[in-house]
Formats: structure tokens, C-alpha cells, sequence
């Protein structure tokens, strides 16, 4: 290991602006809006603002989930929010989730509007309100709910540590990186070992654990994201890899995972959602723009 200056934390904690690597314009110390901007609003009952992250898909995917299971009451138009450039930080998105956090779901559908916010509680208001992708049986209900949040609790181990110290901190320190890949490689063995039981997170059913679950994990292991699956050994966790291909082969994953997606291939990019339709016309439109370029 190369010497590295031993760092001493000041007594006070200032912000560096410059610090922050690939993401420092959106990282900040203080909530709130940056500037004034409405939100645009749909024809449909849901009004979801996202992007094509993990987080992100578990919302499209369980929206598209729902139209495919006959549920025609969850049709959503899907607004592209950039974080990029901050579009998290409008007033408009701020008076839908507090956090500034992608995704944020508008419920339209009853007399008055219901903001939700943070993923996890989006799968679970939209599986309570439609019956749908959440077991009935208080046992089988309990293990759907206990994979669910060992999700929102163990991915930011995955995020904010693995991905970010191994694909997008300014500089690489191993510490760091040893750090979260030996948690991230326990977190994998928990989830090969429990699929390993069973076919889905909850048992013999496919439910809201798998949607949350598989756009973080099925995606780490598959190399969508980070680009790390040969450097974390992904292809030892064999029940895990079945699972993470099992999942990708349902048509309403397949087309979830487009939806307010800005990068790859022209043809797996859907930038905003308002109809069934856009699926067919708006990435065919991509395809022979591509083709022609």
C-alpha cells in the first residue's frame, strides 16, 4: 500500500465545495429547493419524477408490473427528473419528497393527492393499494417485508460505499474500497444463500423483495452497474445469478428498466413515459435515428 498524508479531522466540520469527486454539484449539507419550479403534470393517476437509477427502476418496473397483472388503475406518466442538473432541488420536487431523493410519486388517483417518497415506501403503497406483489399469509407477508427493508437498509452500503469509492470517488483508497467490497461480497453471500432455499426473496412467489431487490444486486452481479462483477467474483453466486436472469426475463422488468433511462443503447432508452405506446414508437424512433447517424 502506498503512503497516503494521514488525514485529522478539524475540530469544527467545514464544506469543501470541491470535494466530492464525480457528483460534488449535487452534494450539499443543507435541504430545501435552489430555485422555483413547478412540476409538470400528466393525465394519469400516478405522477412519477425519476431517473433510471436502481432506485429508480424498483418504481417503473412495479408500475409496469401491475399494467401486465390487469391492474389498468396504475397507469403513470413518468417525468424525467435530471439530478444532474439539479432538477431535485426545484420547489416542486422538494413539496414531493422532502429528501431530494429520487424517485417521488404523486398518487392521484383518490379525491386528494398522497406524495410518497423513498422507494421502499412507493412498492409498498402501490402493492397495499392493489393488492398485488405483497402475500396475503402472515408469514410468507413477513419474510416479503423483511427482504424489503434489509434492501433500503444494506443497498447504501452498496451505493454511497462500494460503488462510490470503487467508480466515483476522485481518487481510489484502498481502505475504502476493501471496506465496502468485503461488505458488499457478505451482502451477495446473503442473498445466494437465501435463494438458494427458495425461488424468490419470499419464498415461491415473486413479490415487491424482488423488485426492490434486483435492479441493486442482479444488476451488481450482472455488470450494469459499477462494472464490477468480474472484480467482486459475481459468477460464484450461482443461485443469486440465476435469480438476477430469471427476473430480467419478464417483459414488465424489461420495459421498467427504460423508462427515464438516458444512457446505453439508444433502443433500452424510454427518456419519459406517458403511454403504453411510447415503448414501441419513442425507442423505435431512437433505433433508426441511431441506425442513420
Amino acid at each position: 500500500m502506498s503512503e497516503t498524508a494521514v488525514y485529522t479531522p478539524p475540530k469544527v466540520w467545514t464544506w469543501n465545495k470541491a470535494n466530492g469527486g464525480r457528483f460534488a454539484n449535487i452534494n450539499r449539507p443543507v435541504a430545501g429547493p435552489t430555485h422555483d419550479k413547478d412540476l409538470p403534470v400528466g393525465k394519469h393517476p400516478f405522477q412519477l419524477y425519476s431517473l433510471a437509477t436502481p432506485n429508480g427502476v424498483k418504481v417503473t418496473v412495479m408500475l409496469e408490473e401491475l399494467l401486465a397483472a390487469g391492474h389498468s388503475g396504475a397507469e403513470y406518466d413518468a417525468w424525467l427528473t435530471v439530478i444532474g442538473n439539479g432538477d431535485q432541488f426545484s420547489s416542486g420536487f422538494v413539496a414531493v419528497n422532502p429528501n431530494s431523493k429520487i424517485p417521488a410519486l404523486m398518487d392521484r388517483s383518490g379525491p386528494e393527492p398522497i406524495r410518497v417518497f423513498e422507494s421502499g415506501a412507493i412498492l409498498l403503497h402501490l402493492a397495499e393499494k392493489f393488492g398485488a406483489f405483497l402475500p396475503k399469509d402472515g408469514a410468507t407477508r413477513a419474510e416479503c417485508l423483511s427482504w424489503l427493508f434489509w434492501q433500503m437498509g444494506s443497498a447504501p452500503y452498496v451505493g454511497g460505499g462500494f460503488g462510490h469509492f470503487y467508480a466515483y470517488a476522485p481518487e481510489k483508497f484502498e481502505y475504502a474500497i476493501d471496506r465496502f467490497a468485503m461488505e458488499t461480497k457478505r451482502q451477495l453471500d446473503v442473498l445466494d444463500r437465501r435463494l438458494g432455499e427458495a425461488e424468490y426473496l419470499a419464498g415461491a412467489e415473486y413479490t415487491i423483495a424482488d423488485i426492490a431487490v434486483w435492479p441493486w444486486y442482479g444488476g451488481l452481479v450482472k455488470g450494469v452497474i459499477y462494472d464490477a462483477a468480474e472484480f467482486l467474483s459475481a459468477h460464484e453466486y450461482k443461485n443469486l445469478m440465476r435469480w438476477a436472469d430469471q427476473i430480467a426475463e419478464r417483459p414488465a422488468v424489461q420495459r421498467g428498466r427504460m423508462v427515464n433511462r438516458t444512457w446505453g443503447d439508444p433502443a433500452s432508452q424510454l427518456h419519459e413515459r406517458h403511454d403504453a405506446s411510447d415503448f414501441e414508437t419513442k425507442t423505435q424512433d431512437k433505433v433508426e435515428a441511431a441506425a442513420s447517424a
